[in-house]
This record gives C-alpha cells, sequence and structure tokens, in this order.
C-alpha cells in the first residue's frame, strides 16, 4: 500500500486540535508532517498557493480533501483562510528536553512568562513566539495559565508548532539556561536601559512579568539585565502580550530576521 493511501484522513475532525490560515498550515507541514491527521482545502481555491500547499502534502503522503467554504466553517469558528489542518496535539517539553534543544541551535531565542495567569494573553504570546521563530515558551507550573483550549484558540495554530515548556521552579530554569549559555533578559517598565541599547543576538530567553505584578523578585534576580519598552504616552505599562511582541520583534530586528 501506498504511503499517500495508509494516511487516514477522516470525514470529520476527531477532536484533535485545528491548525487553521496558510502560514499556519504551511509551517506545521513543512515542520511537523507526520502529525498531521487531516487535511482540507477550499475547492474554489486554484490559485497558486493552494497548489504549493498541495504538493508540500503530497511529498509527505498526506490527502487534500476539497470542501465548500459552508463545509470549512462548520468545521471551525476561526478564520480559515481555505485551509484547516487537524493535528496530533504537540506533546510538551520537559527541562532536559529544553536544555538539549538549545544546545543544538545556533543562538536560540526562547520566552519565558513569569506567571501570566489569562489564557488569552498566553495564547496571544504564543503565537507571536511562533511568528518570531522562538525555540520554546517557558511557563511556571502552579500561579500560571496553562494550554486550555482558550489558550489554543488564541494562539491560532501556534501551540502546534512551539513547545510549551511547564517548569516546577522557574528561577532553577533560568539558573539553568544561564549555565548552557543564554542570556536572560528580563522586561520591567523602570529599567535604566531600553531594548534596542541591549544586545539581543546571542542566545537569549526573553523574561516577561504577569500582569499588573510584572516580574517576581526571585525572578528578577536570575535576569542578567532589565531592560523596559520606550514609550511617548501616559500610559505607565502595556498588556502583557502587547510588550511581549515588541521585545520579540525587537530582538528579530536586530537578528536580521525581516531582511
Amino acid at each position: 500500500m501506498s504511503r499517500h493511501r495508509s494516511r487516514r484522513v477522516p470525514n470529520a475532525p476527531t477532536g484533535d486540535p485545528l491548525v487553521v490560515g496558510w502560514h499556519a498550515v504551511e509551517a506545521v507541514l513543512r515542520r511537523h508532517p507526520a502529525r498531521v491527521r487531516g487535511l482540507w482545502l477550499a475547492e474554489a481555491r486554484q490559485d497558486p498557493r493552494a497548489a504549493s500547499l498541495e504538493r508540500l502534502a503530497q511529498e509527505s503522503g498526506i490527502a487534500i480533501r476539497r470542501l465548500s467554504a459552508r463545509e470549512l466553517e462548520a468545521r471551525t469558528a476561526e478564520v480559515h483562510q481555505g485551509v484547516i489542518a487537524e493535528v496530533t496535539p504537540l506533546a510538551p517539553w520537559d527541562e532536559d528536553q529544553l536544555i538539549t534543544a538549545v544546545s543544538e541551535v545556533a543562538s536560540p531565542l526562547l520566552l519565558a512568562l513569569d506567571g501570566v495567569q489569562d489564557p488569552h494573553n498566553l495564547g496571544a504570546c504564543l503565537r507571536t513566539a511562533d511568528a518570531c521563530g522562538a525555540l520554546a515558551v517557558i511557563v511556571p507550573k502552579d500561579r500560571a495559565a496553562g494550554l486550555t483550549a482558550s489558550a489554543r484558540k488564541v494562539a491560532a495554530g501556534a501551540a502546534e508548532t512551539t513547545p510549551v515548556v511547564t517548569v516546577t521552579n522557574l528561577a532553577r530554569c533560568l539558573r539553568d539556561l544561564q549555565q548552557a549559555g543564554i542570556w536572560v533578559v528580563g522586561a520591567e517598565a523602570g529599567a535604566k536601559q531600553q531594548a534596542d541599547e541591549v544586545d539581543l543576538r546571542g542566545p537569549t530567553l526573553l523574561v516577561m512579568g504577569a500582569e499588573g505584578s510584572g516580574l517576581r523578585q526571585l525572578t528578577r534576580q536570575y535576569c542578567d539585565v532589565l531592560v523596559r519598552l520606550p514609550s511617548l504616552g501616559a500610559v505607565e505599562s502595556l498588556n502583557v502580550s502587547v510588550a511581549t511582541g515588541m521585545l520579540l520583534y525587537e530582538a528579530c530586528r536586530q537578528r536580521g530576521r525581516w531582511l
């Protein structure tokens, strides 16, 4: 039996997470094709982008079902752009896997969220981390949002492409990463240096504080440097997901990832 025919393509979603939108679906096809359990494409899409996606699927032995717009909308309430993939959930990493992955990547970019409790903020941070090529997102086990259905929905597929590492002791994890050669950069509104004044091009972990309270004291102690985001307005602080996006994009700007 051919590889193409052996891949199960369900008539309806089985309950596994859905990845929607061209960028997210293409990313999972390129990075984790073995996790794709079903792939649906709008029957009206006959453009080069659809053809490119079909080639990627064919290379991995994944069959595509063409559906009407109404049938696609019945599968998800998200803005799907004409393409939906059902995927096996991405297994969370443990700290040992994180340290191993860090050692295998040149100048990794990581994100840690110190007690972010709103699932929508977690999902938004995860989505931006994925867009900026972050290796993983680190969250503490206690007093922090987990990967709930709400967080996955806001992440819009990023939860299936960017590993989330849940750690028992965030401060200890920061210490271990420092010993592995990672530069730990904490975000704090009152920091003396602006983000663009600090070199973020090397192996870097960006640490964001919780809504309202910011970084915990022990977390702050394990940061190599604290940075702030410039502000010209009267608002004292930004929403954590907005601040995370700004800091991640500053790191990418310095690394020349948009060139």
